[in-house]
């Protein structure tokens, strides 16, 4: 054996063997393969940021294997991810191997390709490189920085704000950019304006015109901001006769947008099919990865996360020839067009993201892929194809029309030629079709023009909309926050810390979310502060180019962050933070009430506490009558009370009306018994129950004395393989649903037929 290939995906080793033949053995790392421990200490800033790491606990038998591998090979081919990250992780291969000593007298390779063909991966063995230590660096620097941010900030808020709260470098300006939006809403004061439009008509047929100026003066936006002046230019217009004073025609070009990268394919998605970021990026994974087609595993498309616009010339080759064979002549313009990346950062030897063949259609696929990856795909692919077709032609209008002292203008515009929105349209499910919408007919200078319908329109101004995925991704990206590949994890993020609610697939600021937010940008303004962030990138990227070091930017960064950690620390206290005094006075006390922060979010609390206990939920009306508790028809089976129907913090649920005397409580919904024994104890039979956050799980019957539990249901039957007493049913999207042995050490799966899934 010549070679030992480390790739991160088992998908891709399986693939790129093949490709590579004999002589080669293609192992997958399964991502990285050490990290910074979870404890204080591992970036010391005492000792020049000192970093420490460990092997990932679940990744010692991947290293294990590698190692085991070299002895028969003399070369380490190092073939994970062509950014940051991937060069991080062949770093990180290297080193630990090197560190056992298993590298000695052998060579180290890198390798990258931007798609997972068997052309891409031929050509990339034969030209390796080496590891690039400035992206080594880089990504050395952020994960230090988001460390140093992270460890240091949330101790900080479960100190003075709540237990189990985090703070990041990124996403903590991410959820400032959301409760700015929101501050922005709620302060927003609307506007009243009026508008006033006509029916017009004229031989050659008929339109709508907008009063555009009066006595010389063109209107502005709220040069009518009532229905009195509305309504008087509207009388006027009644009485005025008009005639066409000038007509304007000419014709504009659309030129189709760029090819995806990593942020764009997200906001489309979000906008388009009405993926999260997250879902996105693992469906884009898929893709990359590839399908089986005539007995080969092939990426269908290149790798998806690049910042880069460009396209290989021998893909713009493919799709011309594509356009020139499926399309009139018409649709392909003479010169292929290139883009050219805006970003300074962006790395040009990437590139976007695109079908590995575009003779690959969606149609040819289809079956190969679930629904939602083949959408993703056509997506992909029409966006692609769109960049070399020619661009749109449209017929633009505006007719002037004057009376004496009045002015109307209509406007107008007609789809000549489709071109590229033949086959996809930026933003829009729509199907493309002839614009005719806001034509007007044929008009001449001097045209006599009647006016009817005379109709003066009220609006006002709104507020800026709050974020989708889509928007709060382009944000990100327009400030320089971030990097693409994060994004999906960051909002991620927000969403599973609950700073964040959705509505109606909007980003909406949670209590504790603002909360968080107010302390943060009180206290650390210049670390969440949306330029500084920005600079940080700038530098990172810096240091990737090898233009700077990356301990510089670290000392840099550390000793007015901790000096305004350890004065936070001791100059602030959790009432500054969470407590808000009212007009309110303690019925009980006298003292004021104040607005507290709590397990389950706010509520209305005396200041005279722990002597004065008065508290109540915030919304509480304390003079409304208190309603009657909901009585179930259970009893409580310890005293054998009513229960009683609550509410909690994770939906309803059985509490003994005898409380606080008994403290009983039960679910409302009585677990499911499967019937399946617990080989465990011997003892209970499995039953199927929720969690708190609501996931199905699977746990004996004797708990707490037995505390054996699954995620996957039971199923009343041995492994034939090694005969563990009971498997259970999985159920994912690739391989559906089949039998799965709970021995770990045991790989025996079966797929249940389809009477029984």
């Amino acid at each position: 054996m010549r070679a030992v290939v480390v790739v991160e995906s088992p998908a891709k080793a399986k693939t790129i063997e093949k490709y590579l033949g004999t002589g080669y053995k293609v192992l997958a790392s399964y991502g990285h393969v050490r990290a910074f421990p979870k404890k204080d200490g591992s970036v010391d800033p005492e000792h020049d940021f000192a970093l420490t790491y460990e092997v990932i606990e679940d990744k010692k038998k991947r290293l294990d294997a590698i190692e085991k591998a070299l002895k028969r090979a003399d070369t380490l081919i190092l073939a994970s991810d062509l950014d940051r990250e991937g060069e991080a992780i062949a770093w990180h291969i290297a080193d630990e191997l090197k560190s056992r000593g298993c590298l000695d007298g052998k060579s180290i390779e890198r390798i990258t390709f931007h798609e997972i063909t068997r052309k891409a991966i031929t050509q990339a063995i034969a030209k390796p490189s080496q590891i690039n230590m400035p992206l080594v660096d880089a990504q050395q620097a952020r994960s230090a920085l988001d460390y140093l941010v992270g460890f240091t900030l949330s101790p900080l808020l479960w100190r003075k704000v709540r237990s189990g709260l985090s703070a990041g470098r990124v996403q903590s300006v991410s959820l400032r950019l959301v409760c700015e939006r929101e501050a922005h809403i709620r302060d927003f004061k609307a506007r009243e304006y009026w508008t006033v439009h006509n029916d017009c008509t004229l031989a050659t047929g008929t339109f709508t015109a907008q009063l555009h100026a009066m006595d010389g003066k063109n209107l502005s936006k709220f040069a009518l901001e009532s229905s009195v002046p509305a309504k008087t230019a509207s009388k006027r217009v009644e009485k005025a006769v008009f005639t066409v004073e000038s007509v304007q025609k000419k014709q504009t070009k659309q030129q189709p947008s760029p090819p995806f990268i990593t942020s764009t394919v997200q906001m489309e998605a979000a906008r388009k099919l009405g993926f999260t970021a997250r879902k996105t990026m693992q469906l884009a994974q898929r893709l990359y990865e590839g399908e089986e087609i005539d007995g080969e595993r092939v990426g269908l498309i290149t790798y998806m996360r690049t910042d880069s616009v460009s396209i290989s010339e021998e893909a713009i080759d493919a799709m011309r020839q594509y356009i020139a064979t499926n399309f009139d002549a018409a649709y392909l313009p003479k010169q292929a067009r290139r883009f050219k990346t805006k970003s300074k950062n962006a790395q040009e030897a990437h590139e976007a993201i695109r079908p590995t063949a575009v003779d690959r259609t969606p149609e040819k696929v289809k079956s190969m892929l679930d629904h939602d990856a083949w959408r993703l795909y056509e997506l992909i692919w029409k966006r692609s194809l769109a960049t070399q077709m020619s661009p749109a032609l449209l017929d633009q209008v505006r007719a002037d029309i004057r009376s004496e002292s009045l002015m109307l203008r209509a406007a107008g515009s007609t789809l000549v030629f489709a071109g590229f929105r033949a086959l996809y349209i930026e933003g829009t499910d729509e199907p493309v079709k002839e614009e005719t919408q806001g034509m007007l007919p044929a008009l001449a200078a001097g045209d006599v023009v009647n006016i009817s319908n005379v109709m003066p329109k009220q609006h006002f101004t709104e507020p800026k909309a709050r974020f989708s995925e889509a928007t709060l991704v382009k944000d990100l990206e327009s400030h320089g926050i971030g990097r693409p590949s994060t994004y999906a994890s960051i909002l991620n993020v927000l969403r599973e810390r609950q700073y964040v609610e959705m509505d109606r697939k909007r980003f909406v600021p949670t209590e504790v979310g603002e909360i968080v937010n107010t302390f943060l940008t009180r206290y650390f303004d210049d670390v969440v502060n949306v330029g500084f962030t920005a600079g940080v990138e700038d530098k990172l990227d810096a240091i990737a180019r090898g233009d700077c070091e990356w301990k510089p930017l670290l000392r840099e960064f550390w000793a007015p962050f901790k000096k305004q950690v350890d004065h936070t620390m001791e100059n602030v206290s959790r009432a500054d933070v969470t407590h808000s005094e009212t007009d309110e006075i303690c019925e009980q006390c006298g003292k004021p009430m104040a607005i507290k922060l709590g397990r389950y979010g706010r509520f209305m609390a005396c200041t005279g506490y722990p002597e004065c206990k008065n508290a109540r939920p915030l919304n509480d009306d304390k003079d409304k009558p208190t309603e009657e508790p909901e009585l179930s028809d259970q009893k409580c089976d310890k005293c054998n009370a009513p229960m009683v129907i609550k509410a909690g913090r994770y939906g309803k649920f059985l509490g003994c009306s005898a409380y606080p005397e008994c403290r009983n409580i039960q679910p409302l919904e009585k677990p499911k018994d499967t019937g399946v024994a617990c080989p465990e104890c011997n003892n209970g039979t499995f039953l199927e129950k929720k969690s708190r956050r609501g996931k199905l799980f699977y746990s004996c019957s004797t708990y707490p004395k037995c505390k054996n539990a699954l995620w996957n249901p039971p199923v009343a039957r041995s492994c034939p393989e090694c005969q563990a007493p009971f498997v259970t049913k999985k159920t994912t999207k690739r391989r559906g649903t089949e039998w799965v042995c709970v021995n770990e050490t045991c790989k025996w799966t079966e797929a249940v037929p389809e009477n029984e899934v």
